[in-house]
């Protein structure tokens, strides 16, 4: 039997109407069980705090327990793998950071594709490093430490929390667009990187803060610029690398994925509490406590973000030929 026109499109509206209610049902009803949301990070850091403070905040809006695993290891490709292989219905979570856009060119073999495999649900938080000097080096400004570094080359050692960590690379793009030469030490971590630069036995150190900003105050440690595009609000009085170096910027961004082909109701109503959290002042004075900037974007805004870190870091990583340990 054929239809008349005008039958047979108010049927396919209808029909596509239809298709719609499940899926709108399903984001509405979401969460119904306990979520599982995977820190690739050890506990006890920054990434980890962040995912505890979101996840109780997701926790109190959305009636289910929002469980945060740290699962650690491989440069955080184990637990961001973990979550590629979850199934795509909302409850396997990735605390997303920079190391995840360092990695997809750091590591030659990777069982996944970060871009492709992960879906940006949210961003979080934006937080700078600290461009650290022993005081014994003679200079205090990042004009000066160029100048110096290029009347010594090969005589500043630069540390590192580690081959192709965010410390380690945000070093490398500062020797790239200064055009000087630095001796990378990579250590096992800040603590052992902070030791070596306040013993003085390497000079600089692009650090976090929440673990030098005591050192830094003291005068043990001589602060000389955040590598952020904009001044830290902790500390205001201090430059940033870009003023001295047009165009440099490093940071740390931290924010929430999951699989791929996670339902795009799904994503949006996580990503609508998320920012709604990142406007609560509470929350923002915990972020800003860590030195930390809100960073509130649409899920496509925060995959464009991650694409453009993922790109840039990996001009560095190949320029400088870095390689995992």
């Amino acid at each position: 039997m054929k239809l008349p026109r005008r039958t047979f499109l108010h049927l396919a509206v209808g029909a596509a109407a239809m298709s719609l209610v499940p899926r709108l049902a399903r984001a509405q009803a979401y969460p119904t069980r306990p979520v599982h949301w995977i820190v690739p990070f050890p506990p006890g850091g920054g990434t980890d705090i962040v995912a505890r403070l979101m996840g109780q905040r997701l926790t109190e809006r959305l009636g289910q327990p929002f469980i945060i695993e740290n699962r650690p290891g491989a440069g955080t490709n184990i637990g961001t793998e973990a979550v590629v292989r979850a199934p795509p219905d909302g409850y396997t979570l990735l605390l997303v950071a920079s190391v995840n856009a360092i990695n997809a060119t750091l590591y030659d073999k990777l069982s996944f594709n970060f871009i492709r495999d992960i879906a940006p649900v949210a961003s979080i938080i934006r937080q700078p490093l600290i461009m650290l000097v022993n005081p014994s080096l003679p200079v205090k400004t990042v004009r000066e430490f160029i100048a110096y570094a290029k009347a010594n080359p090969g005589k500043i050692n630069m540390a590192s929390a580690g081959n192709g960590t965010s410390q380690h690379v945000s070093g490398e793009l500062f020797k790239i667009m200064a055009g000087i030469d630095m001796v990378h030490v990579p250590y096992r971590g800040t603590a052992p990187a902070l030791t070596d630069l306040l013993g003085g036995q390497v000079q600089v150190y692009f650090a976090t803060q929440g673990p030098s900003i005591e050192y830094i105050r003291a005068g043990k440690l001589r602060a000389l610029a955040v590598t952020t595009a904009a001044r830290s609000e902790a500390l205001p009085d201090l430059s940033t690398v870009g003023e001295f170096l047009p165009g440099f910027e490093a940071s740390l961004v931290y924010g929430l994925g999951a699989p791929k082909n996670t339902p795009a109701e799904i994503v949006d109503k996580l990503n609508k509490e998320i920012n709604a959290a990142l406007s609560d002042p509470k929350i923002k004075a915990r972020l800003a406590d860590m030195d930390g900037i809100a960073l509130a974007l649409s899920p496509a805004d925060f995959g464009k973000l991650m694409a453009d870190e993922t790109e840039k870091w990996g001009k560095v990583i190949r320029a400088a030929n870095i390689k995992p340990e």
